[in-house]
Protein backbone atom coordinates (compact mmCIF):
# COMPACT_ATOMS: atom_id res chain seq x y z
CA UNK A 1 0.00 0.00 0.00
CA UNK A 2 1.53 3.74 -0.61
CA UNK A 3 1.53 6.14 2.19
CA UNK A 4 -1.33 7.39 0.78
CA UNK A 5 -3.62 4.69 0.91
CA UNK A 6 -2.21 4.01 4.38
CA UNK A 7 -3.40 7.59 5.51
CA UNK A 8 -6.74 7.13 4.09
CA UNK A 9 -7.59 3.69 6.12
CA UNK A 10 -6.60 4.91 8.99
CA UNK A 11 -8.43 8.47 8.94
CA UNK A 12 -11.55 6.21 8.28
CA UNK A 13 -10.63 4.01 11.39
CA UNK A 14 -10.42 7.67 13.28
CA UNK A 15 -13.53 9.10 11.87
CA UNK A 16 -15.45 5.67 12.93
CA UNK A 17 -13.96 6.49 16.55
CA UNK A 18 -15.16 10.12 16.31
CA UNK A 19 -18.41 8.53 16.47
CA UNK A 20 -18.93 6.70 19.09
CA UNK A 21 -21.57 7.63 21.54
CA UNK A 22 -19.00 7.89 24.68
CA UNK A 23 -17.52 10.74 22.77
CA UNK A 24 -19.99 13.21 22.71
CA UNK A 25 -21.15 12.06 26.23
CA UNK A 26 -17.43 12.59 27.41
CA UNK A 27 -17.34 15.93 25.98
CA UNK A 28 -16.62 17.78 29.25
CA UNK A 29 -14.55 15.63 31.02
CA UNK A 30 -11.04 15.18 31.56
CA UNK A 31 -9.07 13.19 29.00
CA UNK A 32 -6.36 10.86 29.68
CA UNK A 33 -3.82 13.84 28.43
CA UNK A 34 -3.07 16.35 30.87
CA UNK A 35 -5.04 19.91 30.82
CA UNK A 36 -7.40 18.63 27.87
CA UNK A 37 -10.90 17.72 27.83
CA UNK A 38 -12.38 15.05 25.97
CA UNK A 39 -13.62 17.33 23.48
CA UNK A 40 -10.41 19.30 22.90
CA UNK A 41 -8.60 15.65 22.32
CA UNK A 42 -11.57 15.11 19.88
CA UNK A 43 -11.03 18.54 18.21
CA UNK A 44 -7.46 17.90 17.62
CA UNK A 45 -7.46 14.53 16.11
CA UNK A 46 -9.93 15.70 13.79
CA UNK A 47 -7.55 18.26 12.57
CA UNK A 48 -5.79 15.25 11.26
CA UNK A 49 -8.14 15.26 8.63
CA UNK A 50 -9.76 18.66 8.19
CA UNK A 51 -6.27 20.56 7.98
CA UNK A 52 -5.01 18.16 5.03
CA UNK A 53 -7.16 19.79 2.43
CA UNK A 54 -6.38 23.27 2.92
CA UNK A 55 -2.60 22.50 3.31
CA UNK A 56 -3.15 20.52 -0.49
CA UNK A 57 -4.18 24.57 -1.81
CA UNK A 58 -1.83 26.18 -0.04
CA UNK A 59 1.12 28.29 -1.94
CA UNK A 60 4.74 27.07 -1.34
CA UNK A 61 6.88 29.41 0.49
CA UNK A 62 9.62 27.82 2.28
CA UNK A 63 12.30 25.24 1.59
CA UNK A 64 11.42 21.36 1.27
CA UNK A 65 13.48 19.28 4.20
CA UNK A 66 13.41 16.10 5.19
CA UNK A 67 11.45 14.11 7.42
CA UNK A 68 14.20 13.51 10.28
CA UNK A 69 14.88 17.09 9.88
CA UNK A 70 10.86 18.01 10.28
CA UNK A 71 11.01 15.91 13.74
CA UNK A 72 14.51 17.74 15.30
CA UNK A 73 13.42 20.84 14.49
CA UNK A 74 9.68 20.40 15.85
CA UNK A 75 9.55 21.40 19.16
CA UNK A 76 6.25 20.32 20.44
CA UNK A 77 8.35 16.56 20.53
CA UNK A 78 10.52 17.97 24.08
CA UNK A 79 7.51 16.82 26.33
CA UNK A 80 7.41 19.89 27.94
CA UNK A 81 3.28 20.01 28.16
CA UNK A 82 3.64 23.74 29.46
CA UNK A 83 6.19 24.83 26.76
CA UNK A 84 4.34 27.82 24.43
CA UNK A 85 4.01 25.44 21.67
CA UNK A 86 2.11 22.73 23.36
CA UNK A 87 -0.22 25.28 24.75
CA UNK A 88 -0.82 26.41 22.25
CA UNK A 89 -2.06 23.52 20.58
CA UNK A 90 -4.18 22.46 23.60
CA UNK A 91 -6.12 26.45 23.23
CA UNK A 92 -6.65 26.25 19.84
CA UNK A 93 -8.03 22.80 20.43
CA UNK A 94 -10.18 23.68 23.20
CA UNK A 95 -11.48 26.29 21.08
CA UNK A 96 -12.43 23.98 17.78
CA UNK A 97 -14.01 21.61 20.55
CA UNK A 98 -16.93 24.38 21.02
CA UNK A 99 -18.40 23.49 17.57
CA UNK A 100 -19.51 20.32 19.45
CA UNK A 101 -19.09 16.44 18.23
CA UNK A 102 -21.46 16.36 15.86
CA UNK A 103 -20.58 19.06 13.92
CA UNK A 104 -16.35 18.45 14.35
CA UNK A 105 -17.35 14.35 13.56
CA UNK A 106 -19.41 15.60 10.31
CA UNK A 107 -16.28 18.05 8.94
CA UNK A 108 -13.71 15.22 9.51
CA UNK A 109 -15.80 12.65 7.46
CA UNK A 110 -16.31 15.70 4.75
CA UNK A 111 -12.72 16.09 4.72
CA UNK A 112 -12.31 12.20 4.13
CA UNK A 113 -14.56 12.24 1.06
CA UNK A 114 -12.76 15.53 -0.57
CA UNK A 115 -9.51 13.29 -0.10
CA UNK A 116 -10.42 10.25 -1.15
CA UNK A 117 -10.76 11.79 -4.43
CA UNK A 118 -7.90 14.23 -4.46
CA UNK A 119 -4.70 12.24 -2.48
CA UNK A 120 -4.47 9.48 -5.84
CA UNK A 121 -4.19 12.19 -7.95
CA UNK A 122 -1.49 14.13 -6.19
CA UNK A 123 1.89 14.12 -8.82
CA UNK A 124 4.16 11.28 -6.75
CA UNK A 125 6.92 14.19 -6.10
CA UNK A 126 4.57 16.34 -4.83
CA UNK A 127 5.54 19.10 -2.06
CA UNK A 128 3.52 20.95 0.17
CA UNK A 129 3.60 23.97 2.60
CA UNK A 130 3.24 23.32 6.58
CA UNK A 131 0.21 25.54 7.73
CA UNK A 132 3.06 25.96 10.94
CA UNK A 133 7.07 26.13 11.01
CA UNK A 134 8.63 27.74 8.28
CA UNK A 135 9.57 25.30 6.04
CA UNK A 136 7.96 22.62 3.45
CA UNK A 137 7.57 18.25 3.43
CA UNK A 138 7.27 15.75 0.34
CA UNK A 139 3.27 15.30 0.87
CA UNK A 140 4.17 12.12 1.62
CA UNK A 141 6.30 13.03 4.67
CA UNK A 142 3.54 15.27 5.58
CA UNK A 143 0.72 12.18 5.17
CA UNK A 144 3.48 10.39 7.58
CA UNK A 145 3.07 13.03 10.15
CA UNK A 146 -0.39 12.64 9.93
CA UNK A 147 -0.26 9.26 10.32
CA UNK A 148 1.84 9.44 13.30
CA UNK A 149 -0.78 12.27 15.02
CA UNK A 150 -3.79 9.69 14.27
CA UNK A 151 -2.27 6.56 16.10
CA UNK A 152 -1.46 8.05 18.97
CA UNK A 153 -4.20 10.64 19.76
CA UNK A 154 -6.87 7.76 18.50
CA UNK A 155 -5.48 5.86 21.37
CA UNK A 156 -5.57 9.03 23.68
CA UNK A 157 -9.26 9.30 23.19
CA UNK A 158 -10.13 5.46 23.30
CA UNK A 159 -8.22 5.31 26.63
CA UNK A 160 -9.96 8.61 27.56
CA UNK A 161 -14.00 7.08 27.19
CA UNK A 162 -12.93 3.18 27.90
CA UNK A 163 -13.16 1.98 24.84
CA UNK A 164 -10.69 -0.58 22.97
CA UNK A 165 -8.09 1.38 20.84
CA UNK A 166 -8.98 0.60 17.49
CA UNK A 167 -6.33 -1.44 15.30
CA UNK A 168 -4.74 0.87 12.40
CA UNK A 169 -3.81 -1.18 8.86
CA UNK A 170 -1.25 -3.04 8.30
CA UNK A 171 1.03 -0.12 6.71
CA UNK A 172 0.28 2.24 8.84
CA UNK A 173 1.38 0.82 11.91
CA UNK A 174 4.29 -0.33 10.47
CA UNK A 175 5.18 3.59 9.62
CA UNK A 176 3.72 4.56 12.88
CA UNK A 177 6.71 2.12 14.79
CA UNK A 178 9.22 2.80 12.33
CA UNK A 179 9.09 6.67 12.89
CA UNK A 180 8.73 6.03 16.59
CA UNK A 181 11.60 4.07 16.74
CA UNK A 182 13.72 6.55 14.84
CA UNK A 183 12.69 9.22 17.44
CA UNK A 184 13.69 7.08 20.03
CA UNK A 185 16.70 6.68 18.90
CA UNK A 186 17.24 10.16 18.97
CA UNK A 187 16.34 10.76 22.14
CA UNK A 188 18.11 7.98 24.07
CA UNK A 189 20.57 6.51 21.64
CA UNK A 190 20.45 3.30 19.50
CA UNK A 191 21.82 0.84 21.85
CA UNK A 192 19.00 1.85 24.41
CA UNK A 193 16.80 1.25 21.54
CA UNK A 194 18.26 -2.02 21.12
CA UNK A 195 18.07 -3.32 24.52
CA UNK A 196 14.86 -2.31 25.31
CA UNK A 197 13.37 -4.10 22.00
CA UNK A 198 15.82 -7.65 23.01
CA UNK A 199 17.53 -7.58 26.38
CA UNK A 200 14.58 -6.40 29.03
CA UNK A 201 17.43 -7.06 31.97
CA UNK A 202 19.26 -4.30 30.50
CA UNK A 203 16.62 -2.09 29.47
CA UNK A 204 16.68 0.99 30.40
CA UNK A 205 13.71 2.51 32.18
CA UNK A 206 12.19 4.41 29.19
CA UNK A 207 12.69 5.05 25.03
CA UNK A 208 10.03 6.95 25.23
CA UNK A 209 9.66 8.77 21.79
CA UNK A 210 7.29 11.69 22.59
Amino acid sequence: MTVREVYLESATVATTLLAHPAVAESWNAPSVLAKLRVGGLTAHLVSQVTQVPPVLGAQIVDERISLPEHFARSTWTDGDIDSEVNTDIRRLAEEAATAGAAALTAAAGAALTELRQRLPAEPAQRVIQLPWGPWALSLDDYLITRLLELAVHCDDLAASIGVNTPALPAGGLDTVIGVLCQMAARRHGQTALIRTLSRAERAPKTIAAL
